[in-house]
């Protein structure tokens, strides 16, 4: 029969083994980078709007996927279209997670990481590099980024581009509304996408310099 004690001493045997075990998965992939092993690295983190993966080649961000798009399916996703060297964790996830930490927390309001946009093609491309000129706090219709776009009737094949954005968040695809002012769908679920919205309205209201003679 195991005492307390013998179950205190198991607990931080298993402690102690895990963090042995991360620490040398931190190595593994360090190495993995350094000798040019690794091609896609990943880490979930935590957010106001559920867990989110974030995935990184060498020339940038390439995937973001909310929980409710599901994380494996996105990993598989990146391993067929991308590269089957895919591995967790690696020093090249830190600057995003650092800024996707400042967003949330209402101190950023744009992201400065690299991008890799291979897996937005075509008008898609066209879309995601437009939605960025859309202002912090702000928002715009889908009929207006179809005309920013040079192709004003295709308000629909905006919204699918919103619906396929690789990299939600960095590229916000969150600010895109119907012409009615709702929300309409996205792709972390309507309840995510009005929960940024109203951090976005929040943080620029209180980032606003105070007005003259105020």
């Amino acid at each position: 029969m195991s005492t307390g004690q013998d179950l205190h001493g198991e607990t931080a045997y298993d402690a102690r083994t895990e963090e042995l075990l991360q620490v040398l998965h931190g190595r593994l992939v360090a190495q993995a980078q350094d000798e040019g092993l690794l091609d896609v690295s990943y880490r979930v983190v935590d957010s106001p709007v559920g867990r989110v993966l974030v995935a990184a080649s060498d020339s940038g961000v390439l995937r973001v996927a909310f929980e409710v798009q599901g994380h494996e399916a996105a990993l598989e996703d990146l391993a067929t279209r991308v590269s089957p060297r895919v591995l967790e964790g690696g020093p090249r996830l830190d600057p995003v997670v650092r800024e996707l930490d400042e967003y949330f927390a209402g101190r950023r309001t744009a992201f400065d990481v690299p991008l890799d946009l291979r897996l937005a093609r075509g008008f898609r491309r066209d879309v995601v590099a437009t939605l960025p000129r859309i202002g912090y706090g702000t928002t715009a219709s889908y009929a207006q980024v179809a005309a920013a776009v040079g192709r004003p009737a295709a308000v629909r094949a905006v919204g699918t581009a919103c619906a396929l954005n690789p990299v939600p968040l960095l590229v916000p695809c969150h600010r895109v509304v119907r012409s009615d002012g709702s929300s309409g769908r996205y792709a972390g679920g309507d309840e995510a996408k009005r929960t940024l919205l109203a951090l976005e309205r929040a943080s620029a209201g209180a980032l606003a310099p105070p007005a003259h003679g105020a």
